[in-house]
């Protein structure tokens, strides 16, 4: 790895080798000054649970490293690692929800679509990739259960496949289709570099994962409104409203990683504030009604890998097409 890595850097110019190192920087600096304001807190406020909140930052150093990886590594091991996550998160899924002895060949079939999703993402095909899941799999599906001849409870598996294959699969796969995106160049306001989807991929990344602490840091320090106490009741407007503007501020200062204006910067770090919370309160949400608390035991300790990234399945595919829309 340590050979790939190098060779890498060798091919990247100057203007890239600065833009990964400054970002690398910020978030060691930002993760660090997190996981230090946690332990003092906890010495000065011993009476205060902090147990999630540093579930949460452990988990966002994991996923930062994990990613910083994936930019760095060769696409061909890279497309296959984001494909697996996929695969993993919607096992998860479909094993927490539960789908008839019937289903199984429908399964197998959205099973399938892993590969398809990624390999459209690997070549670029934008054309066919943002309409496989949701037209080509949202139609096959139901036939495939129809021919298996049994239809009590045929609607709830087939909104819940289809659900479960549209979020682990087609949203978590823009995650690999930024690494596919061309060099685009921004020489507004001053600005002058290049920079592709690596920048791009570590953006939303890292924007997710401290969204998700800032949002729950907050709402410890300062929250009592409850936005929804049925669904998720640590989830505070305090938390949400802090967690999205400091995830907003934050943004200004990587956006040298996007090919964006500073105004669009800090609109894509709005967004991502924004949905990050969707996704995290949509999962929840699914997890009460089938009164689970986590997704799996992937992670010993931590639940599943879904419960880590169930904002970016929100974050990764409406990021993408913001940029998408507006660059490319």
């Amino acid at each position: 790895m340590k050979e790939q890595i190098l060779n890498y850097l060798s091919r990247m110019d100057l203007l890239q080798k600065i833009d990964i190192l400054h970002v690398v920087e910020i978030i060691f600096a930002i993760l660090i000054t997190a996981s230090l304001t946690f332990f003092i807190w906890g010495k000065l406020k011993p009476e205060t649970n902090l147990k999630e909140l540093k579930s949460r930052t452990n988990s966002g150093w994991v996923m930062v490293f994990l990613f910083i990886a994936a930019v760095l590594l060769d696409r061909m091991i890279t497309f296959p690692a984001l494909a697996l996550l996929s695969f993993v998160a919607f096992r998860e899924l479909y094993s927490m929800i539960g789908f008839r002895d019937v289903d199984r060949r429908p399964i197998f079939w959205a099973f399938l679509a892993i590969p398809v999703q990624y390999y459209l993402a690997y070549i670029g095909w934008y054309e066919l990739f943002i309409i496989f899941i949701p037209v080509w799999m949202f139609l096959f599906i139901p036939v495939r259960m129809v021919i298996a001849g049994e239809t009590t409870g045929i609607i709830k598996s087939m909104a819940s496949l289809q659900w479960s294959l549209m979020i682990t699969v087609y949203g978590l796969s823009h995650l690999a289709y930024f690494l596919a995106l061309p060099e685009a160049t921004n020489l507004s306001e001053g600005k002058s570099f290049i920079n592709g989807g690596q920048g791009l991929l570590l953006f939303v990344v890292f924007l997710t994962e401290i969204n998700d602490v800032l949002q729950f840091m907050w709402g410890k320090m300062l929250g009592k409104h409850k936005i929804t106490p049925s669904v998720s009741p640590n989830k505070t407007w305090e938390g949400f409203i802090g967690g999205v503007l400091s995830t907003t501020v934050i943004s200004y200062f990587i956006g040298f990683l996007t090919p964006l204006t500073d105004m669009q910067v800090v609109l894509g770090g709005f967004i991502i504030g924004c949905t990050g919370f969707f996704g995290d309160i949509v999962m929840s949400a699914i997890k009460r009604d089938i009164g689970v608390k986590d997704t799996g035991s992937t992670i010993p300790g931590h639940g599943g890998v879904l419960d880590r990234i169930d904002s970016l399945t929100y974050t990764a595919p409406i990021f993408f097409h913001f940029v998408y829309y507006i660059v490319f």
